[in-house]
């Protein structure tokens, strides 16, 4: 194993410092715990939005936090919930007196862990609030959609829920709109490697040289379809039609597009992906807002992307394009 690391055991500790280092302007860490903060928080009078995960998916979670962005985000070890403390600690520091909304993956040792802290908050008086994101339409049917994943689509529901608390209006209103911008995205993987863990040194799983898997977890939770390799049009094909089947966006529809790399993939090929997206949405008649090409929510060194839908309404499109300047996202 070839990494840029030191340790195995501080690859977190050491990114998230280096994260604060290089951008001093935007964000600060907060004393004792693995978190940071944006640098005018806590804002009184607003509702603070606080994010978090473990660490491997960089830019998501810890690089969205900033002005228009999440108040604050708390780090994990890779591929590892934060704990119940520091999420605690957090959100008792960017409390503005309005309330928390925390907005986290759906994944079982988040939800333990930011269900705990919500239990601390509320024996001490604080109002919380929780959406979880549910992305994924690969990890669980339609009618089950509470149970799936969340995965790059997220950053379109954390952009929308720091936009509309920066409005000044209460915890319900920014919770409701949080879970509709969440509601109103789908997002679909595709992986053509594993990922190697510092801490084991090993893949997270076997995948043969001419394989890809569609709908592959980030941490490398199975998919739902294996098969050969095939030109970047039939996959971006595939993958499309997949969100269009599980409800993503109709003809007429206005929608935000990702096109996500999942660590390992050049620039070049998540461009050639969009070409192919672009011309399956103009064809199908459903019109392209914004586009988002890049490493939004990475798995280490894997290589692949995913493919993110939002359909827009005139509230979410006005939440999703105002300014926001965070490490990891930047517009306006």
């Amino acid at each position: 194993m070839k990494k840029l690391i030191n340790s195995p055991d501080d690859v977190a500790s050491e990114a998230l410092e280096g994260l604060i280092l290089a951008y001093p302007e935007l964000v600060r860490r907060l004393e004792g715990i693995r978190a940071i903060a944006r640098l005018d928080a806590p804002i009184e009078g607003k509702v603070a939005v606080v994010t978090g995960g473990g660490g491997g998916h960089e830019p998501m979670w810890w690089c969205y936090v900033g002005r228009g962005m999440p108040d604050a985000s708390v780090a994990g070890n890779i591929f590892a919930a934060p704990p119940p403390g520091a999420i605690y600690r957090t959100a008792k520091t960017v409390d503005g007196g309005r309330g928390i909304l925390f907005v986290y993956g759906n994944y079982s040792g988040d939800v333990l862990n930011f269900d705990a802290a919500v239990e601390m908050l509320k024996a001490d008086n604080v109002p919380v609030a929780v959406v979880r994101t549910t992305d994924d339409v690969a990890s669980a049917p339609p009618d089950r959609i509470n149970e799936r994943r969340g995965t790059a689509g997220s950053i379109f529901t954390l952009k929308v829920a720091a936009a509309r608390a920066e409005e000044g209006v209460g915890l319900d209103e920014v919770a409701a709109m949080t879970s509709r911008a969440n509601y109103a995205t789908r997002s679909i993987s595709l992986a053509l490697s594993s990922c190697t863990v510092p801490a084991s040194g090993r893949t997270t799983f076997q995948i043969g040289e001419d394989e890809i898997e569609i709908g592959m977890g980030g941490h490398g939770e199975p998919g739902v379809h294996r098969g050969r390799m095939r030109p970047a049009d039939e996959l971006a094909q595939l993958m499309m039609t997949t969100l269009i089947a599980d409800g993503a966006a109709n003809p007429g529809d206005e929608v935000a597009v990702l096109v996500n790399g999942m660590g390992a993939t050049p620039l070049g090929e998540l461009l050639i992906m969009y070409r192919a997206v672009n011309k399956f949405l103009k064809e199908a008649t459903i019109v392209i807002c914004r586009s988002y090409v890049g490493n939004y929510s990475t798995s280490l060194d894997m290589a692949g992307c995913s493919i993110s839908l939002m359909r827009l309404d005139e509230e979410l499109k006005r939440l999703l394009l105002a300014p926001a300047y965070s490490p990891g996202f930047t517009q306006g």
